[in-house]
């Protein structure tokens, strides 16, 4: 009877730690998201440049990806005409307006602007987010329609903050055709972001694991699939780095490793002091005057 007991028991156990990994691995690609109305305020207050974005006439378009879905996309026209172009992507559980305060120093360097939602964020049909998996196929569509809708001779750069830096490095491996990438706060393996997350939660790292095939059951992929650095190996894009030393979101080591990592053109920045997507906030003059020199040195070739 004892043996019977025995099963019992480690059933209950193996059911419950399915259950916990279940609730773990919905909590990570359904984070609770913010709106565009929200984000903007946030955006403002974090950068006063931003109000006046409000007085550029934007157009919003729809781009559909491989698999039909639809992404929500604004542009933001320069105030010169200008055939150098910026698509610009947002972090987790923001929108496209999560990237307006970078986008004054952009437009200073003559560039026109996209934002756009993730797959699941803003104005997008809600969709468990793949962490760059699905989302840098995304990113290749957006660039696919920015040739098509502006001309085959634009000049095409990229940057992006936390998920949306992670996307770009993904999206590498399908070799974009884009100039530049400028990477803020991105992670190299989302392995160790999850397990410090869990340390934040109060619960044993080693529920990544459980979590991770929960996520293969549930939602068809792996977390461990996610490890942006592997699509460095060939690249030849200059990369800008950026990301606080003050991370405990995501850790600067992340950058530091894919700088590491990249076989072409690299710059890493650490910015002393900064939290998460906050370089540009810690320090803003500093955080201009390095994307301006590696945005002009690429454009004028010194840079390759």
């Amino acid at each position: 009877m004892s043996g019977v007991v025995t099963l019992a028991v480690i059933l209950v156990i193996l059911a419950l730690l399915f259950i916990l990994s279940w609730m773990l691995a919905s909590y990570a690609v359904h984070g609770a998201r913010y709106t565009p109305e929200e984000t903007w305020k946030d955006q403002c207050g974090q950068n006063p440049e931003v109000k006046d974005l409000a007085g550029v006439q934007t157009v919003s378009y729809e781009i559909r990806d491989e698999e039909g879905y639809t992404l929500h996309a604004v542009y933001y026209p320069n105030d010169t005409a200008s055939k150098k172009f910026l698509i610009m992507v947002h972090g987790y559980t923001l929108n496209r307006n999560g990237e307006l305060k970078y986008m004054p120093m952009y437009r200073r360097l003559g560039y026109n602007c996209i934002v756009y939602d993730h797959r699941g964020h803003g104005l997008n049909r809600p969709v468990p987010c793949t962490f760059g998996i699905k989302e840098s196929r995304d990113l290749m569509a957006v660039i696919r329609d920015t040739y098509e809708r502006y001309g085959s001779d634009i000049y095409l750069g990229l940057t992006g903050e936390s998920l949306g830096a992670a996307t770009e490095i993904t999206a590498l491996k399908y070799h974009p055709q884009v100039h530049f990438i400028v990477n803020d706060c991105g992670f190299a393996d989302l392995i160790p972001v999850e397990k410090d997350g869990l340390k934040g939660m109060h619960l044993p790292p080693f529920l990544v694991y459980p979590a991770d095939l929960a996520c293969r059951i549930v939602y068809h992929f792996a977390f461990t699939a996610a490890r942006p650095i592997d699509s460095l190996k060939d690249n030849k894009i200059p990369i800008c780095f950026i990301h606080g030393d003050a991370d405990t979101f995501i850790n600067c080591d992340h950058s530091v490793r894919m700088s590491r990592a990249t076989a072409g053109y690299q710059e890493l920045h650490l910015v002393p002091g900064a939290a998460h997507a906050k370089s540009i906030n810690t320090d803003p003059a500093k955080y201009e005057e390095i994307v301006d020199r590696f945005v002009r040195g690429v454009e004028s070739g010194e840079i390759a």
